[in-house]
């Protein structure tokens, strides 16, 4: 199992990627909530959190702290620009370190602006979200073989300087972004906690067992902090 946390309620949802998930929310500036959460934390294998380096370890649940309540969990970081340098303790996201990767600023030289171009979808978010799964489990592997207590730490702007290293292809920007119609045999429709919801398909193909989302996206504090049983 594997939980994840947040001290106060964020104003938005990912509502596409909410799917197959509990949501509940956790105060962690009351003694209550922190003692809940080291409880949901007792009987989980992965812990993932996105808070500035430090924040979590101000409220007990540092990597060290949770190697303490859970001994051999997998403790996943992620952070904005990461965990060493002069921006380590800044708060950001995707579109922000986008900005300040210069990436907007490449984008407007493709586009022959002398205005920031914002990339059309948040990459970051996407692609640093893989290498932590796979952090995850390439750590839970390690513990197999090593046992222990593992820490992944990722960042967004690493992630931002992996992309921009790939490189950028020639007249880019002459293909037309992909209309709705283009991709509709990718997408499917259910019911959702916020009605009717449009969401790409699940990427795997599986004869035997075909893969599904047994949970809809429901808004955050639907669920109680337990673990079902």
């Amino acid at each position: 199992m594997a939980t994840t946390c947040c001290s106060s309620p964020p104003r938005t949802c990912r509502r596409s990627s909410g799917r197959g998930k509990l949501s509940t929310h956790v105060d962690l500036r009351d003694s209550a909530g922190r003692d809940t959460l080291a409880s949901l934390l007792r009987s989980a294998d992965v812990f993932v959190q996105g808070y500035r380096p430090g924040g979590l370890a101000e409220l007990g649940f540092g990597p060290e702290d949770a190697a303490k309540i859970r001994p051999g969990i997998v403790y996943v970081s992620l952070s904005a620009y990461g965990h060493e340098g002069p921006w380590r303790g800044r708060r950001g996201f995707d579109s922000l370190v986008q900005t300040a990767s210069g990436f907007n600023h490449a984008e407007a030289q493709a586009a022959g602006s002398d205005k920031p171009h914002p990339l059309p979808m948040q990459v970051l978010d996407h692609a640093t979200g893989y290498f932590m799964a796979f952090g995850a489990m390439t750590a839970l592997a390690r513990r197999v073989r090593e046992g222990g207590s593992w820490h992944v730490r990722v960042s967004l702007a690493q992630t931002g300087h992996w992309v921009r290293n790939l490189g950028r292809i020639e007249n880019g920007l002459s293909c037309p972004d992909p209309k709705l119609d283009d991709v509709r045999d990718l997408l499917d429709e259910a019911s959702s906690g916020f009605g009717r919801l449009t969401f790409v398909r699940h990427a795997a193909k599986l004869s035997e067992t075909p893969p599904h989302w047994s949970r809809p996206s429901v808004p955050l504090g639907t669920h109680p902090p337990v673990w079902p049983t």
